[in-house]
């Protein structure tokens, strides 16, 4: 399944605060990237009624199996990009940058083969 990489990036964000934080809610999302409450509000909306999360009558946000799927799928590209990166010496801040572009653009079979040298 496509989706938009903003999609990836509000799924991996709802996956890295709700490890951080224990829960998590649209405020806390919007803190995070830095994005505006409404913004934020519709991306949720969007997600909802896509079947990725849900929301509960106190505003608190769940990753369904989906969304959960593609969170763990951007966040472990992000965290071994970053990290071979840096292993590379590329500065840290460069590395998670770049590593947030590549990581939704990178093919699978790519991936995979950057995880196998990053990971010796």
């Amino acid at each position: 399944m496509k989706i938009h990489e903003s999609a990836e990036n509000y799924l991996e964000t709802i996956l890295m605060i709700k490890n951080k934080k224990g829960s998590v809610r649209s405020i806390d999302i919007a803190n995070e990237l830095e994005y505006s409450k409404p913004s934020v509000s519709v991306a949720m909306k969007n997600l909802r009624e896509n079947g990725f999360i849900d929301v509960d009558k106190n505003g608190y946000i769940t990753l369904l199996d989906n969304g959960k799927e593609i969170a763990e799928k951007m966040y472990e590209r992000h965290t071994t990009l970053s990290n071979w990166l840096i292993s590379l010496g590329v500065n840290k801040d460069t590395a998670v940058e770049d590593a947030c572009k590549i990581e939704h653009i990178i093919s699978a079979e790519s991936f995979e083969a950057i995880k196998q040298i990053a990971n010796k």
